[in-house]
């Protein structure tokens, strides 16, 4: 197992080493514009799931807990 890992760490570090050296970013990219991008996305996602829940029409299925009754038995 010990081989198996050391291994599979190898392999991970050697691909990690050549996206690095092919990339033409900055390597501050993430701490120059990840918050701005983490945000941006998180209020595009509510605007998103805002305009879901409450314009589109969709018929939510909740729970029929207490709204159904159920039929009387019928004596023979």
């Amino acid at each position: 197992m010990y081989r198996f890992a050391k291994a599979a760490v190898n392999v991970s570090g050697q691909a990690m080493r050549q996206v690095r050296h092919g990339s033409n970013l900055p390597q501050n990219f993430h701490s120059k514009y990840g918050a701005g991008v983490l945000v941006s996305g998180a209020i595009f996602c509510t605007a998103v799931w805002g305009y879901v829940l409450t314009s589109t029409g969709i018929t939510w299925n909740l729970s029929p807990v207490g709204k159904i009754q159920p039929k009387p038995w019928r004596e023979e």
